[in-house]
Protein backbone atom coordinates (compact mmCIF):
# COMPACT_ATOMS: atom_id res chain seq x y z
CA UNK A 1 0.00 0.00 0.00
CA UNK A 2 2.90 2.34 0.65
CA UNK A 3 4.04 1.92 -2.97
CA UNK A 4 0.56 2.79 -4.27
CA UNK A 5 0.38 5.84 -2.01
CA UNK A 6 3.76 7.07 -3.24
CA UNK A 7 2.75 6.48 -6.86
CA UNK A 8 -0.38 8.59 -6.38
CA UNK A 9 1.62 11.34 -4.68
CA UNK A 10 4.26 11.11 -7.41
CA UNK A 11 1.74 11.57 -10.20
CA UNK A 12 0.25 14.61 -8.46
CA UNK A 13 3.66 16.21 -7.96
CA UNK A 14 4.79 15.11 -11.42
CA UNK A 15 1.98 16.81 -13.33
CA UNK A 16 2.66 20.04 -11.45
CA UNK A 17 6.36 19.76 -12.27
CA UNK A 18 5.36 19.14 -15.88
CA UNK A 19 3.37 22.40 -16.05
CA UNK A 20 6.25 24.36 -14.54
CA UNK A 21 8.83 22.76 -16.83
CA UNK A 22 6.77 23.32 -19.99
CA UNK A 23 6.44 27.02 -19.14
CA UNK A 24 10.20 27.35 -18.69
CA UNK A 25 10.96 25.27 -21.79
CA UNK A 26 8.55 27.35 -23.89
CA UNK A 27 10.26 30.59 -22.88
CA UNK A 28 13.79 29.25 -23.28
CA UNK A 29 13.04 27.44 -26.52
CA UNK A 30 11.42 30.48 -28.14
CA UNK A 31 13.66 33.30 -26.87
CA UNK A 32 16.90 31.56 -25.78
CA UNK A 33 16.65 33.52 -22.52
CA UNK A 34 17.63 31.57 -19.39
CA UNK A 35 14.65 32.79 -17.38
CA UNK A 36 15.94 32.05 -13.88
CA UNK A 37 13.15 34.23 -12.48
CA UNK A 38 10.63 31.62 -13.67
CA UNK A 39 10.78 30.33 -10.11
CA UNK A 40 9.92 33.82 -8.88
CA UNK A 41 6.83 33.83 -11.10
CA UNK A 42 5.71 30.68 -9.28
CA UNK A 43 6.45 32.29 -5.90
CA UNK A 44 4.54 35.49 -6.68
CA UNK A 45 1.51 33.62 -7.99
CA UNK A 46 1.42 31.33 -4.95
CA UNK A 47 1.78 34.13 -2.41
CA UNK A 48 -0.77 36.31 -4.24
CA UNK A 49 -3.25 33.44 -3.95
CA UNK A 50 -2.31 32.88 -0.31
CA UNK A 51 -2.80 36.56 0.58
CA UNK A 52 -6.13 37.07 -1.20
CA UNK A 53 -7.69 33.75 -0.18
CA UNK A 54 -6.19 32.91 3.23
CA UNK A 55 -5.40 36.35 4.70
CA UNK A 56 -7.88 38.75 3.06
CA UNK A 57 -10.43 35.88 2.90
CA UNK A 58 -11.91 36.91 -0.43
CA UNK A 59 -13.61 34.51 -2.82
CA UNK A 60 -11.38 31.79 -4.26
CA UNK A 61 -12.17 32.83 -7.85
CA UNK A 62 -10.85 36.34 -7.19
CA UNK A 63 -7.75 34.82 -5.60
CA UNK A 64 -7.14 32.70 -8.72
CA UNK A 65 -7.53 35.71 -11.02
CA UNK A 66 -5.20 37.79 -8.85
CA UNK A 67 -2.54 35.06 -8.88
CA UNK A 68 -2.79 34.66 -12.66
CA UNK A 69 -2.57 38.43 -13.20
CA UNK A 70 0.46 38.69 -10.89
CA UNK A 71 2.29 35.90 -12.74
CA UNK A 72 1.58 37.18 -16.26
CA UNK A 73 2.30 40.83 -15.45
CA UNK A 74 5.56 39.88 -13.73
CA UNK A 75 6.74 37.79 -16.67
CA UNK A 76 5.80 40.39 -19.29
CA UNK A 77 7.26 43.30 -17.26
CA UNK A 78 10.51 41.43 -16.67
CA UNK A 79 10.90 40.82 -20.38
CA UNK A 80 9.95 44.38 -21.35
CA UNK A 81 11.96 46.31 -18.76
CA UNK A 82 14.91 43.98 -18.05
CA UNK A 83 15.61 41.49 -20.84
CA UNK A 84 14.81 43.68 -23.85
CA UNK A 85 17.01 46.64 -22.75
CA UNK A 86 19.90 44.27 -22.02
CA UNK A 87 19.56 42.56 -25.40
CA UNK A 88 19.20 45.88 -27.17
CA UNK A 89 22.68 46.79 -25.97
CA UNK A 90 24.01 43.41 -27.11
CA UNK A 91 24.01 41.95 -23.64
CA UNK A 92 25.39 38.43 -23.48
CA UNK A 93 23.54 35.30 -22.41
CA UNK A 94 25.39 35.47 -19.10
CA UNK A 95 24.38 39.11 -18.52
CA UNK A 96 20.72 38.25 -18.99
CA UNK A 97 21.09 35.28 -16.64
CA UNK A 98 22.69 37.42 -13.91
CA UNK A 99 19.89 40.00 -14.23
CA UNK A 100 17.26 37.26 -13.95
CA UNK A 101 19.08 35.72 -10.98
CA UNK A 102 19.15 39.12 -9.26
CA UNK A 103 15.41 39.61 -9.78
CA UNK A 104 14.83 36.17 -8.27
CA UNK A 105 16.80 37.09 -5.15
CA UNK A 106 14.85 40.36 -4.79
CA UNK A 107 11.49 38.56 -5.07
CA UNK A 108 12.55 35.95 -2.53
CA UNK A 109 13.56 38.56 0.01
CA UNK A 110 10.47 40.69 -0.56
CA UNK A 111 8.22 37.69 0.06
CA UNK A 112 10.22 36.88 3.18
CA UNK A 113 9.87 40.46 4.47
CA UNK A 114 6.12 40.62 3.80
CA UNK A 115 4.94 37.12 4.67
CA UNK A 116 7.74 35.90 6.89
CA UNK A 117 10.31 33.21 6.16
CA UNK A 118 8.45 30.34 7.75
CA UNK A 119 6.41 27.66 6.01
CA UNK A 120 2.78 28.59 5.19
CA UNK A 121 -0.07 26.77 3.46
CA UNK A 122 -3.57 27.45 2.18
CA UNK A 123 -6.21 25.32 3.89
CA UNK A 124 -9.12 24.40 1.60
CA UNK A 125 -11.71 21.59 1.70
CA UNK A 126 -10.00 20.16 -1.39
CA UNK A 127 -6.75 19.70 0.55
CA UNK A 128 -8.20 17.12 2.93
CA UNK A 129 -7.39 13.54 2.04
CA UNK A 130 -9.90 10.73 2.28
CA UNK A 131 -9.12 7.03 2.68
CA UNK A 132 -10.03 5.32 -0.61
CA UNK A 133 -8.74 1.92 0.52
CA UNK A 134 -6.87 0.59 3.52
CA UNK A 135 -3.77 2.72 4.03
CA UNK A 136 -4.23 4.79 0.83
CA UNK A 137 -5.30 8.42 1.10
CA UNK A 138 -6.18 10.70 -1.81
CA UNK A 139 -7.20 14.34 -1.77
CA UNK A 140 -9.45 15.94 -4.41
CA UNK A 141 -6.47 18.09 -5.37
CA UNK A 142 -4.79 15.05 -6.92
CA UNK A 143 -7.57 14.60 -9.46
CA UNK A 144 -7.84 18.34 -10.04
CA UNK A 145 -4.09 18.60 -10.70
CA UNK A 146 -4.18 15.83 -13.31
CA UNK A 147 -7.31 17.21 -15.01
CA UNK A 148 -5.94 20.77 -15.15
CA UNK A 149 -2.57 19.60 -16.45
CA UNK A 150 -4.20 17.62 -19.27
CA UNK A 151 -6.46 20.57 -20.13
CA UNK A 152 -3.52 22.98 -20.25
CA UNK A 153 -1.34 20.65 -22.32
CA UNK A 154 -4.09 20.02 -24.87
CA UNK A 155 -4.87 23.75 -25.07
CA UNK A 156 -1.20 24.64 -25.50
CA UNK A 157 -0.72 22.01 -28.22
CA UNK A 158 -3.75 23.27 -30.14
CA UNK A 159 -2.55 26.87 -29.80
CA UNK A 160 0.95 26.09 -31.07
CA UNK A 161 -0.22 23.87 -33.94
CA UNK A 162 -3.43 25.52 -35.11
CA UNK A 163 -2.91 29.28 -34.75
CA UNK A 164 -0.68 31.67 -36.70
CA UNK A 165 0.71 33.12 -33.46
CA UNK A 166 1.53 29.64 -32.16
CA UNK A 167 3.35 28.67 -35.34
CA UNK A 168 5.25 31.96 -35.23
CA UNK A 169 6.32 31.21 -31.65
CA UNK A 170 7.71 27.86 -32.77
CA UNK A 171 9.69 29.63 -35.50
CA UNK A 172 10.91 32.48 -33.29
CA UNK A 173 13.96 30.70 -31.86
CA UNK A 174 15.00 29.27 -35.23
CA UNK A 175 14.75 32.32 -37.48
CA UNK A 176 13.55 35.68 -36.12
CA UNK A 177 14.16 37.28 -39.53
CA UNK A 178 11.70 34.89 -41.17
CA UNK A 179 9.11 35.96 -38.60
CA UNK A 180 9.65 39.58 -39.68
CA UNK A 181 9.23 38.62 -43.32
CA UNK A 182 5.74 37.37 -42.53
CA UNK A 183 4.89 40.72 -40.93
CA UNK A 184 5.09 39.68 -37.26
CA UNK A 185 7.19 41.39 -34.63
CA UNK A 186 9.70 39.16 -32.76
CA UNK A 187 9.48 41.53 -29.79
CA UNK A 188 5.71 41.23 -29.63
CA UNK A 189 5.93 37.47 -29.95
CA UNK A 190 8.49 37.46 -27.15
CA UNK A 191 5.99 39.25 -24.90
CA UNK A 192 3.37 36.67 -25.84
CA UNK A 193 5.61 33.74 -24.99
CA UNK A 194 6.52 35.26 -21.60
CA UNK A 195 2.84 35.79 -20.82
CA UNK A 196 1.99 32.23 -21.85
CA UNK A 197 4.97 30.62 -20.10
CA UNK A 198 4.22 32.56 -16.92
CA UNK A 199 0.55 31.62 -17.03
CA UNK A 200 1.43 27.93 -17.20
CA UNK A 201 2.97 28.00 -13.71
CA UNK A 202 -0.19 29.39 -12.10
CA UNK A 203 -2.08 26.09 -11.61
CA UNK A 204 1.05 24.49 -10.16
CA UNK A 205 1.56 27.44 -7.80
CA UNK A 206 -2.02 27.41 -6.54
CA UNK A 207 -2.25 23.65 -6.11
CA UNK A 208 1.14 23.56 -4.39
CA UNK A 209 -0.01 26.27 -1.97
CA UNK A 210 -3.07 24.17 -1.14
CA UNK A 211 -1.22 20.88 -0.80
CA UNK A 212 2.48 20.97 0.01
CA UNK A 213 2.69 24.63 1.16
CA UNK A 214 4.99 27.59 0.51
CA UNK A 215 8.17 29.28 1.70
CA UNK A 216 9.98 32.29 0.17
CA UNK A 217 12.87 30.28 -1.28
CA UNK A 218 10.59 27.80 -3.09
CA UNK A 219 11.45 29.50 -6.38
CA UNK A 220 14.94 27.95 -6.30
CA UNK A 221 13.47 24.46 -6.20
CA UNK A 222 11.09 25.37 -9.04
CA UNK A 223 13.83 26.62 -11.35
CA UNK A 224 16.07 23.63 -10.62
CA UNK A 225 13.23 21.25 -11.48
CA UNK A 226 12.49 23.30 -14.62
CA UNK A 227 16.11 23.13 -15.74
CA UNK A 228 16.40 19.40 -14.99
CA UNK A 229 13.16 18.62 -16.83
CA UNK A 230 14.22 20.71 -19.84
CA UNK A 231 17.50 18.81 -20.12
CA UNK A 232 16.04 15.37 -19.42
CA UNK A 233 13.16 15.96 -21.84
CA UNK A 234 15.34 17.46 -24.56
CA UNK A 235 16.04 21.19 -24.95
CA UNK A 236 13.29 22.79 -27.01
CA UNK A 237 10.84 19.88 -26.66
CA UNK A 238 7.67 20.78 -24.76
CA UNK A 239 6.50 17.16 -24.88
CA UNK A 240 9.85 16.10 -23.45
CA UNK A 241 9.68 18.69 -20.66
CA UNK A 242 6.20 17.46 -19.69
CA UNK A 243 7.29 13.80 -19.63
CA UNK A 244 10.45 14.66 -17.72
CA UNK A 245 8.50 16.67 -15.13
CA UNK A 246 6.24 13.67 -14.53
CA UNK A 247 9.28 11.37 -14.30
CA UNK A 248 11.01 13.62 -11.76
CA UNK A 249 7.89 13.86 -9.61
CA UNK A 250 7.55 10.08 -9.57
CA UNK A 251 11.27 9.59 -8.87
CA UNK A 252 11.24 11.99 -5.91
CA UNK A 253 8.30 10.22 -4.28
CA UNK A 254 9.31 6.64 -5.02
CA UNK A 255 12.74 7.40 -3.58
CA UNK A 256 11.02 7.63 -0.18
CA UNK A 257 10.77 3.83 -0.23
CA UNK A 258 14.52 3.60 0.25
CA UNK A 259 15.83 6.99 1.43
CA UNK A 260 15.11 9.60 4.07
CA UNK A 261 12.84 12.49 2.93
CA UNK A 262 15.73 14.97 2.83
CA UNK A 263 17.32 12.94 0.03
CA UNK A 264 14.28 12.83 -2.27
CA UNK A 265 15.13 16.09 -4.05
CA UNK A 266 18.63 14.82 -4.82
CA UNK A 267 17.09 11.95 -6.79
CA UNK A 268 16.03 14.44 -9.49
CA UNK A 269 19.65 15.32 -10.06
CA UNK A 270 20.73 11.69 -10.10
CA UNK A 271 18.23 11.24 -12.95
CA UNK A 272 19.61 14.37 -14.62
CA UNK A 273 23.19 13.15 -14.25
CA UNK A 274 22.33 9.76 -15.77
CA UNK A 275 20.68 11.41 -18.76
CA UNK A 276 23.66 13.71 -19.29
CA UNK A 277 25.95 10.68 -19.30
CA UNK A 278 23.91 8.23 -21.37
CA UNK A 279 21.39 10.28 -23.32
CA UNK A 280 22.51 13.93 -23.42
CA UNK A 281 19.89 14.82 -26.05
CA UNK A 282 17.11 13.90 -23.59
CA UNK A 283 13.85 12.09 -24.30
CA UNK A 284 12.88 13.88 -27.49
CA UNK A 285 15.93 16.04 -28.23
CA UNK A 286 18.00 15.55 -31.31
CA UNK A 287 21.61 14.52 -30.96
CA UNK A 288 24.04 16.75 -32.80
CA UNK A 289 27.42 15.87 -34.20
CA UNK A 290 30.30 18.27 -33.95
Amino acid sequence: MLLLQLLINGVQVGVLYALIAVGFSLIFGSTRIFHFAHGSTFTLAAYAFYYVYAIAQWHWALAVVTAAAAAVLFGVALNRFVYVPIQKHEGSFFTVFVASFGVGIVVQNLCGMIFGRSFVSVDTPLSRSVEVMSGVYVSPISGIAIAIALLFFIGLQLFLMRTHTGMALRALSENPELVRVYGMSPRRLSMTVFALGSFLVVPAALLSAASSGLYPAIGHHVILISLAATIVGGVGSLRGAACAGLLLGLAENLALLYFEPQWSEAISFVVLFLFILFRPAGFFGRATAS
